[in-house]
């Protein structure tokens, strides 16, 4: 049995290490339990033949789709999780999408848009997010493109990329869905767990897999700890999921179950449901002219007919873009074709579903947990983004560039949320708030599972700001009772 703590960690990504360090700074004794290793701090985190062509680096772990398909969703484990290989884009909600929209079948949040600021504005200074200037190619793409299609509109788009990217041309080119070795992006275990590695009141334990929460003697609705795959028990006054929005409500699944609450927290019916996935697609747009951008992701699109989704450039350079072009290509054509390419993210808003969710495993599903999702379950989603492909290509076209495009499937995980989703009723939501489980004491949710929805952007920013809102929370009330109890002890 390990030390007991105050608080305990499960995870090491934007919510685990950003709440890891607030409590840390506050005083509190802290376990971080990570499942996966550090990463290597050579060049085999940006080599495309490792990271893109053999995958090395991703998670092998066997789901099961809502079909019964087998396949392996785009996972990583490691410290600092999935922000070691994001594109750093670090982008605010907008207030509007905090509140409910029926239409697109997306809840209100059970906190307002303001109750955020202060932990979006701390985050990002951590975090040193700023803008770039907009290079050549794409700065000419985007002036032709908003002169000819007026819909069109582009803003800056803020990066947790240091300024001295620019002088690495590797990095530079290879930053978007590559890990940094020489820490040039603004990763949750550079910004957050880099910082406190020494402290005395931090301990981390990596290549650590927890299999169950532990109860409290004789309360079943009283967290006060895990279990790991090898049989050690940690405890802690309270315990924070962090592991993922595939991974947490599994953990939380099983343990309701196992303990029999299935019956009593009205909120079981809820977890793994809701699961949102983003509607993905990348575009590769072809010139006649070669591309010599090295960053390339600084500007964000927007359409004043599109209200759910953005578009912004994929970091890729002409060698990224080129594997994203349809294998019938010879691959010596997909490469040139790459050089004179430039490549789009585009994206829109999911809505909620109850059956687009996460299982665990069980004897139903062969012993594999399932991720049951239909993107025509969100229908008015889906017209969207099939619009927003549309309307963009043609965008492009009026350029002069020609375009084609992929979408990205169930496997394509990168912005997955909403498996935990946050809510005043228990009845329709996992967590409070203040990212309490209903019904279970000392147990909280800072992963992107709380996010009730997922916007037009990306959520890490969002994952960031909640979790030091929470870690904010915490830390002031364990501390308040720890000096509680110092004072009553005298």
């Amino acid at each position: 049995m390990l030390k007991p703590c105050d608080v305990l960690i499960i995870g090491s990504g934007a919510g685990g290490s950003a709440a890891a360090h607030h409590l840390v700074r506050a005083g509190l004794r802290v376990a971080l339990v990570e499942k996966g290793l550090e990463l290597p701090r050579d060049a085999r985190t940006l080599d495309v033949q490792q990271v893109v062509h053999e995958g090395r680096f991703k998670s092998a772990e066997t789901w099961l789709d809502g079909r019964g398909k087998r396949f392996a969703p785009e996972e990583y484990f490691n410290l600092g999780g999935k922000t070691k290989w994001y594109g750093a884009a670090l982008l605010r909600y907008d207030a509007r999408e905090f509140l409910s929209d029926a239409e697109h079948q997306c809840p209100a949040w059970p906190i307002q848009d303001q109750d955020l600021t202060a932990y979006y504005a701390q985050a990002e200074q951590m975090l040193g997010v700023r803008e770039f200037e907009c290079e050549p190619d794409l700065s000419r793409i985007s002036r032709r493109l908003t002169r000819t299609s007026p819909a069109w509109r582009t803003e800056a788009l803020p990066l947790g990329l240091s300024p001295r990217i620019a002088d690495n041309a590797v990095e530079a080119r290879h930053f978007d869905g590559f890990a940094s070795p020489a820490g040039l992006k603004s990763d949750a275990e550079t910004v957050f767990l880099n910082p406190i590695r020494q402290s005395p009141n931090f301990e981390l334990l990596t290549g650590s897999t927890v299999t169950d929460l532990v109860a409290q003697s004789g309360d079943a609705t009283a967290i006060e700890g895990v279990r790991l795959a090898d049989g050690r028990v940690l405890r802690a006054r309270v315990v924070l999921l962090a592991a993922g929005a595939l991974h947490s409500p599994r953990l939380l699944q099983r343990y309701i179950e196992s303990a029999g609450l299935t019956a009593r927290l009205p909120c079981y019916p809820n977890v793994g449901r809701n699961l949102k996935m983003h509607l993905l697609t990348a575009m590769v747009a072809v010139s006649p002219r070669r591309m010599s951008d090295a960053i390339r992701k600084t500007r964000l699109f927007l359409s004043t007919e599109l209200p759910h989704s953005s578009v912004q450039p994929l970091g890729f350079d002409g060698e990224l873009i080129g594997t994203l072009i349809p294998k019938i290509i010879p691959r010596w054509l997909a490469r040139q074709i790459g050089n004179r390419s430039y490549g789009f993210f585009l994206q829109t808003e999911d809505g909620a579903h109850r059956d687009n969710c996460v299982r665990a495993a069980s004897a139903a599903s062969a012993g594999l947990p399932v991720l049951d999702y239909d993107a025509a379950r969100t229908p008015a989603a889906l017209a969207e983004h099939e619009q927003l492909v549309r309307r963009f290509r043609s965008a492009l076209l009026r350029t002069g560039m020609m375009a084609f495009a992929e979408r990205i499937g169930p496997a394509g995980t990168a912005h997955v949320s909403g498996t935990l989703t946050a809510g005043a009723n228990p009845a329709s939501s996992v967590v409070d708030g203040d990212g309490q489980v209903h019904g279970l004491q000392s147990l909280y949710v800072v992963d992107g599972s709380v996010l009730p929805r997922s916007s037009r952007v990306n959520p890490s920013l969002t994952i960031y700001a909640w979790s030091l809102r929470i870690a904010q929370a915490l830390s002031s009330r364990l501390s308040q009772t720890t000096n509680a109890i110092r004072s009553a002890s005298t």
